[in-house]
């Protein structure tokens, strides 16, 4: 009779107001944030069909922050790019220890936009749409 409801998943962004592709990610991601709470709310009985194309998210929890993130989430979010992510994360970097060392020695050295879904694992870091959407499982359906 009485269910657990889930808790929502935590979309973060490392945001930097002043860089444009920063900009742009974080209204992207505040659209789609929209378009699941939306999708989420609707009657079951309704047409779907009108919904937008980003509907097939579940809803989310979008925390958009200019703070760096802290060395124990730098070392979770390089965990989540992998090795071959690094680089994309902290400028220059080759291995996790090189990025640790360069973002505290020069915190600009981390690339922003970055995105991050601390419960399913995953982040991006830059403003390639297709990529973010892939990450929050909000692709449009292929036709």
């Amino acid at each position: 009779m009485f269910g657990f409801r889930k808790s929502l998943d935590v979309i973060q962004l490392f945001h930097k107001a002043g860089n444009p592709a920063s900009v742009r990610v974080a209204n992207l991601l505040r659209q789609v944030s929209a378009a699941a709470s939306e999708s989420a709310t609707e009657d079951q009985a309704s047409n779907h069909a009108a919904q937008t194309n980003m509907s097939r998210r579940d809803p989310f929890e979008l925390n958009i922050t200019e703070d760096l993130p802290t060395s124990h989430q730098l070392t979770t979010i390089l965990d989540y790019v992998g090795k071959d992510g690094i680089s994309s994360v902290v400028k220059g970097a080759n291995n996790q220890n090189e990025a640790v060392t360069m973002f505290k020695k020069n915190p600009d050295s981390l690339n922003r936009p970055l995105v991050v879904d601390w419960n399913n694992g995953k982040a991006y870091a830059g403003s390639e749409e297709s990529a973010i959407l892939k990450l929050l499982n909000a692709l449009p359906p292929k036709n």
